[in-house]
């Protein structure tokens, strides 16, 4: 019998110096490409790919990576009572499921073989 892997691991802790001065002030994994953050992409594979749990190997300085995929209750709500609904359905695909997320810190940057271990 075949177990599926429904898990990944998204180790995104690192700096960011090949991306400097942008990674500054913003995480390389929330930086944009055309119209959506990097990470945006990767969790949309997985999700393609029959993953259903997400855990984040962060560092200090990672809240955005955070906040991105937090609900926005009152942002929901001005989109829908000025009845932008496209934006909307863009907006509620960053959502996560409830216990689908997780984030560690780690706290030294030792490598990506030490994130995942």
């Amino acid at each position: 019998m075949k177990k599926r892997v429904t898990k990944a691991i998204f180790p995104v802790a690192g700096l960011g110096t090949r991306f400097l001065p942008a990674t500054k002030a913003v995480p390389k994994e929330i930086m944009t490409l055309v119209d959506r953050p990097l990470i945006q992409y990767a969790i949309d594979e997985a999700r393609a790919a029959g993953i259903k749990e997400f855990i984040f190997v962060t560092s200090r300085g990672k809240s955005a990576l955070e906040d991105y995929f937090d609900i926005a209750p009152e942002l929901e709500s001005n989109l829908r009572k000025k009845g932008k609904t496209e934006m909307l359905e863009e907006l509620k695909a960053t959502n996560m499921d409830s216990g689908a997320i997780a984030y560690i810190r780690q706290h030294k940057a030792l490598g990506l073989g030490h994130a995942v271990w």
